[in-house]
């Protein structure tokens, strides 16, 4: 499956933006699909991650509250609803897909992932 990752911006902080992953080329709603950050120079950082069916979510400490993660499969789309926007979420933001990776491994972490989006950047700053 290829995945593409959309939606960064621009935003003052206290803002909200949405962003989009788009899974083509293979049946989505086979895999888990997670959403990673990465600031120059520094480790790719879970943000979220939710199970093939919707039936399981977990997010970093950081974003609870005011991210959330939500998925079509009958349109093939993944969203992260980012609201209360900081500065410090100024990150490249990366969608992820794994089948069940929820059940066989650590899914907090970028190598348990076999798909990559390319990386849509999110800029907080007034």
């Amino acid at each position: 499956v290829q995945l593409q990752a959309s939606g960064g911006g621009l935003v003052q902080p206290g803002g909200s933006l949405r962003l989009s992953c788009l899974g083509t080329g293979g049946p989505f709603s086979n895999y888990d699909i997670s959403w990673f950050r990465q600031a120059p120079g520094k480790e790719r950082q879970f943000v979220a991650a939710m199970s093939w069916n919707g039936a399981i979510t977990n997010y970093q400490d950081s974003v609870k509250g005011r991210f959330s993660i939500s998925r079509d499969n009958s349109k093939n789309l993944v969203y992260l609803h980012m609201n209360s926007l900081k500065p410090e979420d100024t990150d490249v933001y990366y969608c992820a897909a794994a089948p069940l990776v929820f059940g066989r491994g650590n899914y907090r972490a970028p190598h348990s992932y076999t798909y990559w989006g390319q990386g849509t950047l999110v800029t907080v700053s007034s």
